[in-house]
């Protein structure tokens, strides 16, 4: 992971020498965050369309019955892309710039969470017929994995030297951060790696990520909180004055 950080770093660097405005310019998040969070919410919108209605209704509470791989394959992708949409709103809570490279890395964030209704459907489609659970669950996982190795990239390029973090978190509470996202890639190659032995057993590990990162993350928010306390304080004095 480091040796990326520092290609990463050296290929931010201006290449015509200081003042050179093509590459590594400060810019702020909002216009970022709403994009990423327009394709987090279309992603999981389309996650419903990959189920759809039997042909006939003469079976129809049966034929229902028979989606249920559609219904678990939602479930658990939208809550995927859930924690990974809060995750990531609050990761650019602390991420107060960014620069091209952060650009680069968020577009290929969102690439992988775009590309996961697909895989979903593939994963539904597998375990309804009974045939390719096992390509299909690597697909789905591996999908996932490499969205979670994009998210960490993004955190630690930012939190290196904290050159793009604000002062709602300190170099320690960005690492207490850094070391709760950095398992998730791990973690989900695993479930890919066993469920190419045992397919369900593979969709269950990689869904056990879903509490797993929707916890807080121990320091995340309390210096947020000091400075809006003391925000507040200071206000309060200027206005006694």
């Amino acid at each position: 992971m480091e040796s990326w950080i520092r290609l990463l770093i050296r290929a931010q660097k201006p290449r015509g020498g200081e003042g050179d405005p093509t590459f590594g310019v400060d810019r702020d998040t909002r216009r970022l965050t709403g994009f990423s969070d327009a394709v987090f919410a279309i992603s999981s919108t389309l996650l419903v369309l990959d189920i759809r209605l039997p042909a006939g209704t003469e079976h129809l509470g049966r034929d229902l019955l028979t989606l249920w791989p559609s219904y678990l394959a939602y479930a658990i992708t939208f809550l995927l892309i859930g924690q990974t949409w809060v995750n990531h709103h609050l990761m650019f809570d602390h991420i107060r710039s960014i620069d091209r490279t952060i650009l680069l890395l968020n577009t290929l964030l969102l690439l992988t969470a775009a590309f996961v209704p697909f895989t979903a459907e593939t994963l539904a489609r597998a375990f309804s017929s009974g045939q390719g659970e096992r390509a299909a669950t690597v697909f789905y996982g591996a999908t996932f994995m490499v969205g979670a190795i994009f998210f960490n990239l993004i955190w630690h390029y930012a939190r290196r030297g904290h050159r793009l973090l604000g002062d709602t978190i300190t170099p320690e509470g960005a690492s207490v951060v850094a070391r709760r996202y950095l398992p998730a890639p791990f973690l989900t190659a695993l479930g890919t790696g066993v469920g190419f032995i045992l397919p369900e057993l593979g969709v269950t590990m990689i869904a056990l990520l879903i509490p797993l990162y929707w916890l807080s993350i121990p320091g995340e928010m309390p210096k947020a909180s000091r400075n809006r306390g003391n925000a507040a304080k200071d206000h309060g004095q200027v206005e006694g004055q």
